[in-house]
């Protein structure tokens, strides 16, 4: 399926750097999809596909998952958003942004006042003042709430924007009318002269040149997903986005259902254990881990 929107390749790193900065970093809760437990741990044995699905499976045992974004706020750069969560819509008819399939083969629990644009202004920032918006991948769930941000610059794996306007994206996790916008797209190349390998993480990019945010390529899940590393005033963080669903998988107890490319996932995850093995104090976020996120701070640094 075409495309009318535009992606240009991004120069890094973007303005706004400071020397040894540090961030402070908001974890966004934007609501609920409720899924069948095979997605997230894949079922052994025949027909695991369909029973991961949730085919031949009571809906009463599928699981609430959040799905999140999160703000962080740069000292010199201003705010800058990591994905977009779910449209305001959702709270209201999941449909407008999901289709009628998507909405009704899933399930969503939103508050309206739950949608990242309500809770920026809740933290005193207008949606307005967030110049960027890094965009781990663009699957429904995390790009949902992409037409609600038409002044940001929005920054992806150049890989990822060529997957998802690809066709047949909606049954590799994409929408396109969630993205197809005439914004400012822009395209980071992981194998460009700019990428640095950092604490045992392949392939970074250096967002602002300070070293506070870091883009780190992390496919698998998707064939261009990529992770966020950030220096806190106390610690790093690192978001893991769907490299991981949840923390146990970081030490290949589970492996989920759907994966672009299993060998690239494998790897991206062996980083990520490295990185936590090797960074003890870090804090890790992983991308829908509906045991870690009752236990998250309302802001850390």
């Amino acid at each position: 399926m075409s495309v009318s929107a535009e992606i240009r390749p991004a120069q890094l790193p973007l303005p706004g750097g400071r020397p040894d900065a540090t961030v402070r970093l908001h974890p966004l809760l934007t609501g609920e999809v409720r899924v069948p437990p095979g997605l997230l741990e894949r079922p052994e044995g025949r027909f695991a596909t369909l029973r991961g699905l949730g085919v031949g499976r009571s809906r009463r045992d599928w699981v609430w998952l959040p799905v999140p974004a999160f703000l962080v706020e740069h000292p010199a750069a201003g705010p800058i958003l990591i994905d977009t969560g779910l449209h305001p819509s959702v709270a209201i008819d999941p449909a407008q942004s999901f289709g009628a399939l998507a909405a009704r083969l899933s399930g969503f629990r939103m508050r309206p006042d739950q949608a990242v644009t309500a809770q920026l202004r809740a933290r005193g920032v207008d949606p307005t003042d967030v110049a960027v918006v890094v965009m781990t991948h663009l699957h429904t769930d995390h790009a949902s709430g992409v037409s609600e941000l038409p002044h940001a610059n929005f920054i992806l794996d150049g890989r990822e924007w060529e997957a998802a306007i690809r066709p047949g994206g909606g049954l590799r996790g994409y929408r396109t009318a969630q993205f197809d916008h005439g914004f400012d797209w822009w395209a980071v190349d992981f194998d460009g002269p700019d990428v640095e390998s950092f604490a045992d993480l392949g392939q970074t990019l250096d967002l602002l040149g300070d070293g506070s945010i870091r883009l780190v390529a992390t496919p698998g899940h998707t064939v261009g997903h990529q992770s966020v590393l950030l220096r806190l005033a106390d610690r790093e963080a690192l978001l893991t986005g769907d490299a991981v669903y949840e923390v146990r998988a970081i030490q290949g107890e589970v492996e989920p259902l759907l994966l672009q490319d299993r060998h690239l996932f494998r790897r991206s995850v062996r980083e990520i254990r490295r990185y936590v093995e090797r960074t003890p104090g870090a804090l890790v976020i992983a991308g829908h881990d509906r045991r870690q996120w009752p236990r998250l701070e309302p802001v850390y640094g």
